[in-house]
C-alpha cells in the first residue's frame, strides 16, 4: 500500500517540475535569444517479486514479477532551434543565423548568449544591456584584423583616430591623344601627403610636340624635368614608365598613345591624411567598420562567435547567458561563417523559440498528469483507511 502511496508523491514532484519548466518557458516567450526546455521523465527502481525462471521438463519458464515504485525527473533538455527574427533597425543589434554564441565577459569569467542585444558605455566599450558584460572579439590594428590572435573587450572610443599614412606611390592611367595638335597641354593633379597628413598637389604635365608627347611632374617643392614619352606600334608606353617626385614613385605603366582618345588622369595614390571617428556600422561578419572625417572607411574591430560540440550541455547562468561545463566541452572560437558557426545579420535580433501552442498542450499534459497522481495517492489513503477500520 505504502509504494502506491509513495509512487504518486514522485509523479506529484516529476509533474510539478514539468509545469514549473513550462512556466519559465511561457514567461520569457519575447526574451531576446531565450532557449525553451523540455522535461524528459524516466521510471525510478522495480522492486522484485518473483525473479524469472528457466524451462526445465515438463515445466514452462516464468518471467520476472516487479512492481515498480514511480517516476523521477531524468533530465530538463535545452532546445537550441533557431529562434524567428525581428528586423530592429539598430545599428549596434546583431543576430546569429545558425549555429554559434556570442562571447562576453563579465569580471574573470566568460559567458556565451544568443542574445545580441549590444550598446556602449561610455568609455565606448561594447556591452550587453542589463548585464553589463563586455562583447568579446579582436581589435584591428591599422584597418587590420588578426582572426589567429587572442579574443579581448571590444572598444570603440569617440576619439578613435585613423592615423596619416604617406603617400610612396601614385597611379596615371588612361590615353594620351597620338593624333592631337603640337601645342597641346595636360594637366592631372592629385593630392599626395606627407607623414603628419599635409596634403600637398602632385602634379603632371603632358605636352604634345612634333617629335611627340613629354610629361613633367611637379609636387610645389620637387620637381621632374620634361622627359619624352615613346610608345611602340601596340600603343604602349616604353619610356618612362615611372617618375619618382619628392618620395612619391608615379607609375606610368597604364599609359597609352592611341590617336582620338584624351583620358588620361590620376587614378589612386596610397596615402592619406588623419581622420576622426564619425560613426560605424557592423557587417554581416561582425566587422566593425568605422567611418572617418577623412572620407575614408577602416575597419576597427571584429566580434567573434564561439561553437560547442554539445550546446545542450551548456549550464544557464541567468541573464540569458550560459557557461561552460564538463559536458558541452570548450569552445572553438573564430569569425562568423566558418568552422560550422552561423553568419551574422545587422539590425535584427534573434527572438525566443517558444511555441505557445506546444507549451499550452504540455501545460494542460502536466496539469492532468499531477491530477491523476494525486487520485493515486487519495485512493491509497481510502484503502488504508477501510484496513484501519477492520478494527473497531
Amino acid at each position: 500500500m505504502l509504494r502506491s502511496l509513495f509512487s504518486g508523491i514522485s509523479g506529484l514532484r516529476s509533474h510539478q517540475t514539468m509545469l514549473d519548466v513550462t512556466g519559465n518557458n511561457i514567461a520569457n516567450v519575447n526574451t531576446t535569444g531565450f532557449k525553451s526546455s523540455q522535461v524528459q521523465f524516466q521510471d525510478t527502481l522495480s522492486q522484485m517479486l518473483t525473479g524469472a525462471s528457466g524451462a526445465q521438463d515438463g515445466v514452462g519458464g516464468t518471467n520476472p514479477a516487479q512492481v515498480g515504485l514511480g517516476v523521477r525527473v531524468a533530465g530538463i533538455t535545452t532546445n537550441f532551434t533557431q529562434g524567428a527574427s525581428q528586423t530592429t533597425g539598430r545599428s549596434t543589434d546583431m543576430m546569429i543565423q545558425g549555429d554559434g554564441f556570442f562571447i562576453v565577459r563579465k569580471g574573470a569569467e566568460t559567458f556565451y548568449t544568443r542574445a545580441g542585444s549590444f550598446d556602449f558605455d561610455e568609455t565606448g566599450q561594447m556591452v550587453l544591456p542589463g548585464e553589463g558584460a563586455l562583447v568579446q572579439g579582436w581589435m584591428a590594428v591599422n584597418g587590420v584584423i588578426d582572426t589567429n590572435g587572442p579574443i579581448t573587450d571590444l572598444r570603440i572610443p569617440s576619439n578613435t583616430v585613423m592615423p596619416a599614412v604617406a603617400s610612396t606611390s601614385a597611379t596615371y592611367t588612361g590615353n594620351l591623344d597620338a593624333a592631337a595638335a603640337d601645342g597641346s597641354v595636360l594637366n592631372r593633379t592629385i593630392d599626395v601627403f606627407d607623414s603628419t597628413g599635409n596634403s600637398r598637389t602632385l602634379t603632371l604635365t603632358f605636352t604634345k610636340a612634333a617629335t611627340g608627347w613629354s610629361v613633367e611632374a611637379s609636387d610645389g617643392t620637387a620637381t621632374v624635368a620634361s622627359q619624352a614619352m615613346t610608345f611602340d606600334a601596340a600603343g604602349t608606353l616604353t619610356t618612362p614608365t615611372a617618375l619618382t617626385v619628392g618620395g612619391v614613385a608615379v607609375d606610368l605603366t597604364s599609359v597609352t598613345g592611341f590617336a582620338g582618345l584624351d583620358t588620361v588622369k590620376a587614378d589612386v595614390q596610397d596615402g592619406q591624411a588623419a581622420g576622426t571617428l564619425q560613426s560605424f556600422s557592423l557587417g554581416s561578419d561582425g566587422t566593425i567598420t568605422g567611418s572617418f572625417s577623412n572620407g575614408l572607411k577602416q575597419a576597427i574591430g571584429r566580434i567573434s562567435l564561439g561553437g560547442f560540440t554539445n550546446p545542450a550541455g551548456l549550464e544557464r547562468a541567468g541573464g540569458s547567458l550560459f557557461r561552460t561545463t564538463v559536458n558541452s566541452g570548450e569552445p572553438s572560437v573564430g569569425p562568423a561563417s566558418s568552422g560550422g558557426r552561423g553568419s551574422l545579420a545587422g539590425g535584427a535580433l534573434e527572438m525566443s523559440n517558444v511555441d505557445l501552442s506546444s507549451e499550452f498542450t504540455s501545460l494542460i499534459v502536466a496539469q492532468r498528469g499531477f491530477q491523476a497522481n494525486s487520485r493515486v495517492i487519495t485512493t491509497s489513503d481510502e484503502v488504508l483507511q477501510e484496513l484501519v477500520n477492520l478494527k473497531r
